[in-house]
């Protein structure tokens, strides 16, 4: 790091209140993987007046450790990221410096918990200003900056800051989603992939699961391995198994979408969001290889009922029955959802508000997407109405629209973190423009000394 120093000063003034209170210039919302990678890519800019807060304790950042039921990650071990193209500091070096470059090559995914250990090792190498225990409660515009009310603990209080970076990878904006007549059913007999679920519990019971993507058969898996017989449901009438990403893992795409015409974004994603993304192989051998497993395609749910002690799903083939019922049915982008938007969420412009599909392109779940500068900030509904918006910054899923695969992605992370801590220095230096004008003009340190300098 020492080596890569230049330039060294940090440079960015620093501000404080009528009342002597530190502004913060960039508040990180989240410290999983983005935000970790957005602290780095700040710090290698010298801008270093900046703290991530999370609301989970040390080491359980993430879904590594919560709702990730899947074995390892989806993408293959020589991806990096986090790292921002520093060698030593990718997983592959990390690995190898403990178990060497050997045990490395017979390696075939990363185990999700490993990846966890990894994130938690990156973090404290580079000393990265972390906060746990913290969590975001309301946003708002002040005099003085933005006002970040948070709670740790008992506790409520203010923290001011410039810039706010929202980093809670695939949770923001938005909730998990399950048909209503699933939610409508009693708390004990349902379930989101997103949620805790006592497994062990489900030993012997007829579990229905509802979904096709990886998810659904990470969660199934996880039942037939604590003993569950599993019927998993999806609408479609195969299985997806063209992942359509790995076309577009380069960089050119990772670096080039975010300036196609609107229209073009639109179209790309609008694609990739109707076809959605394969699973991969030993996600479905995981599930598929236990004899209690059952996959019924081109089968939707249109209706459940508690029946008894157990539910009674209706099937265009006729009644299901089960004692547990699963969903995994994605993520239903809101900007709402979110608490700390949530009084502000009608001055947000989505995409539904700056773009009209032609005919057959039409996708509300696309549409409901926030519609980002080329700097991940979030933009007036009506301008002129909420100009604080811009210094707010989403960095997570709900970038997917505007960026592509870049908040919650690993594959595209290099490429996303630096363009984000760009936009957030140059919005900085431009605020202070007049200051560092003058900075430039009071500067008068001679490179060398005449003979008779005092």
């Amino acid at each position: 790091m020492a080596l890569i120093a230049y330039p060294e000063p940090a440079w960015v003034p620093p501000r404080v209140t009528a009342s002597g209170e530190k502004v913060l210039d960039v508040l990180v919302v989240g410290a999983g993987q983005g935000g970790l990678v957005t602290l780095f890519a700040l710090l290698r800019d010298r801008v270093t007046n900046i703290l991530a807060i999370d609301r989970k304790p040390e080491g359980a950042e993430g879904p590594w450790r919560d709702f990730a039921r899947m074995v390892t990650l989806r993408s293959w071990k020589t991806v990096t990221g986090p790292d921002l193209d520093i060698p030593s500091l990718t997983f592959q070096s990390w690995f190898e410096a403990q178990w060497g470059a050997p045990a490395f090559a017979a390696l075939d995914k990363i185990p999700k918990e490993m990846w966890a250990e990894y994130l938690l090792w990156y973090r404290r190498i580079l000393s990265l200003p972390v906060r746990n225990g913290v969590e975001l409660v309301s946003l708002a515009p002040g005099a003085e900056g933005l006002a970040a009310t948070v709670r740790e603990g008992p506790r409520e209080y203010t923290m001011l800051a410039r810039k706010v970076v929202l980093a809670t990878g695939i949770e923001t904006p938005g909730r998990w989603w399950m048909p209503e007549f699933v939610a409508a059913l009693p708390r004990h007999l349902r379930a989101h992939t997103a949620e805790a679920i006592d497994f062990a519990a489900l030993a012997g019971r007829h579990v229905a699961v509802l979904g096709a993507g990886a998810s659904a058969f990470d969660n199934a898996a996880t039942a037939l391995e604590h003993g569950a017989r599993v019927t998993l449901c999806c609408r479609r009438p195969a299985l997806q198994r063209v992942q359509p990403y790995k076309q577009i893992s380069n960089a050119g795409f990772f670096r080039g979408f975010p300036h196609l015409p609107d229209a073009q974004r639109w179209r790309w994603m609008n694609h990739l969001l109707t076809v959605r993304e394969a699973f991969p192989r030993e996600t479905w051998e995981r599930a598929s290889r236990h004899a209690g497993f059952t996959l019924r395609t081109g089968t939707p749910w249109l209706g459940a009922r508690a029946v008894g002690q157990g539910i009674e799903i209706e099937t265009p083939s006729g009644p299901l029955h089960a004692d547990f019922v699963i969903c995994g049915t994605g993520f239903e982008m809101d900007v709402s959802a979110l608490p700390a938007l949530s009084p502000h969420a009608h001055l947000i412009a989505t995409w539904a508000d700056r773009y009209v599909p032609p005919a057959g392109e039409e996708n509300p779940r696309l549409a409901r997407f926030p519609y980002l500068t080329q700097g991940f900030a979030l933009t007036e509904k009506i301008p002129g109405t909420a100009s604080w918006l811009a210094d707010v910054h989403l960095f997570s899923f709900g970038a997917t629209a505007s960026f592509g695969p870049s908040g919650s992605s690993i594959n595209a992370m290099k490429f996303a973190a630096p363009r984000l801590a760009q936009a957030l220095a140059a919005d900085l230096f431009v605020a202070d423009a007049e200051a560092h004008y003058q900075a430039l003009v009071a500067y008068n340190t001679p490179e060398f000394a005449l003979p008779g300098d005092a």
